[in-house]
């Protein structure tokens, strides 16, 4: 899908390509492509780097163009790994300013309505750069609030369970850390890189350039807390599931030698031999009353040991 946005006090969708707006492409189709390489001279080497779903975030430049390589977080339709982060693609030279993702998401759509509501004027293209990072800091930190949901779903599901699906859903959770954590590190690497450009140093807005900062910093912060807990919980029920399983494993130990009582009792007198009781016309019944006897006394001795 193919976007065109003009500035004008907050980016305006307009049906063709004029000078220095921002070409907006997701989910490429092969027209779109032909358009990029060949209407813009765009390099194919760029376009290639950006569909690899594992493209690191760095800058580039070739041929007069500039390649800003970010990585952003999306939402995931692998129930295995909910949360995922795709690189996104930021291509100028001169006039031209395109952004390339091969993903649909949600945070450049919702980027375009927040200049509108404030009314954002773009100054150039490194400004866009920048608020896009900031932008994708604030997404980053949307998310991890979602990640907390998962975590304490998770986490109230194990306190009724002992199954090991609920721990696997936290091992999932973390991976999702894990991507993020990487992806932040790179963004914050790819924004020193760009506030040490010597040739725009003088034009960068020194307030945005804080701003970036400081969520990145918050969001990277955030994501290592949350590891952390994440790491810490999932050791603790690990615990906590081998303590319940030989809890029960213990009451059925207990069980098991209750219920052996009456039985070895039973085979003592079952014996084809002479015993005091085979001519006693109460000797099942005394049988019968020493098993109970002494079942009842294996019982209280293992509550008094708390093993049941």
């Amino acid at each position: 899908m193919r976007v065109f946005y003009k500035n004008n006090i907050g980016l305006t969708a307009t049906p063709a390509w004029e000078s220095n707006c921002w070409i907006n492409i997701e989910c490429p189709t092969t027209e779109e492509k032909k358009y990029l390489l060949d209407d813009l001279q765009f390099p194919e080497a760029f376009y290639n780097d950006i569909e690899d779903i594992d493209e690191r975030p760095r800058i580039e430049i070739e041929n007069g163009w500039c390649l800003i390589l970010m990585r952003i977080p999306v939402k995931s339709n692998d129930v295995k790994l909910p949360f995922n982060t795709i690189p996104v693609g930021i291509v100028f030279k001169e006039d031209v300013f395109v952004t390339l993702s091969f993903h649909k998401t949600e945070m450049l759509s919702d980027f375009v309505l927040y200049t509108q509501r404030k009314k954002i004027t773009i100054k150039d293209h490194f400004d866009l750069v920048l608020r896009l990072l900031l932008s994708s800091s604030i997404w980053y930190l949307k998310y991890l609030k979602q990640v907390n949901q998962k975590i304490k779903l998770a986490e109230d599901n194990l306190e009724k369970s002992i199954k090991n699906e609920e721990l696997q859903a936290l091992l999932q959770i973390e991976k999702c850390l894990v991507f993020f954590m990487t992806s932040l590190k790179g963004n914050d690497i790819l924004l020193h890189r760009i506030r040490n450009i010597k040739s725009i140093k003088v034009v960068l807005d020194a307030e945005l350039l804080e701003d970036v900062e400081i969520e990145l910093r918050q969001a990277q912060e955030t994501t290592n807390i949350y590891s952390d807990i994440l790491t810490g919980t999932m050791d603790a029920y690990a615990s906590v599931i081998s303590n319940n399983m030989n809890t029960i494993m213990k009451q059925m130990t207990s069980i098991s030698i209750i219920l052996m009582i009456p039985t070895v009792i039973a085979s003592f007198y079952g014996m084809n031999v002479p015993n005091t009781l085979q001519n006693n016309p109460f000797g099942l019944w005394i049988i019968v009353s020493i098993s109970i006897i002494f079942s009842v006394f294996g019982v209280l001795l293992f509550k008094r040991k708390r093993w049941f």
